[in-house]
């Protein structure tokens, strides 16, 4: 009798995963923080594509713009801090996120979608794709980005 031989599992190869790569642009205007993040994260990590391998960085490009018009529920614009360190003693820093989105916009959407990749080698190389600007402008137009409409 012959033997079935069972279904392979697709892995895709890191070359395969370079050539497929696209360039989108967000619109964060008016969209809140954490959804806006956690799909800005599922695209950065190629997990949109049916070829995605949790081993390989296989993602698209992403572009934010307007990231200081940002919308957070509930209190956090007041209640919610960041925090970093100098590394030297007594440099312990900490921020609100109202006084975060005023002076460095940008960072408040890297922090959220940093939080929702891997955190190693991998995830370094991933978040490198991610491109923030806290107005309606981009330096990327060579790209030819595609708007990506988010849910």
């Amino acid at each position: 009798m012959r033997r079935i031989r069972p279904f392979r599992t697709y892995s895709a190869k890191p070359e395969q995963a370079r050539a497929s790569r696209k360039w989108f642009v967000v619109n964060a205007d008016g969209k809140t923080l954490g959804r806006l993040a956690s799909q800005i994260a599922r695209v950065i990590m190629g997990k949109h594509k049916p070829t995605y391998t949790p081993h390989v960085d296989s993602g698209d490009h992403v572009i934010v713009i307007n990231a200081q018009k940002i919308r957070v529920t509930g209190n956090k614009m007041i209640e919610k801090k960041y925090y970093r360190h100098s590394s030297y003693p007594g440099g312990y820093k900490e921020e609100k996120l109202r006084d975060l989105l005023q002076r460095r916009p940008e960072r408040v959407i890297r922090e959220a979608v940093w939080g929702m990749i891997p955190h190693g080698r991998l995830g370094r190389r991933m978040i490198k794709k991610l491109k923030v600007y806290g107005g309606p402008e981009h330096k990327h137009a060579a790209q030819r980005p595609e708007p990506l409409e988010l849910a």
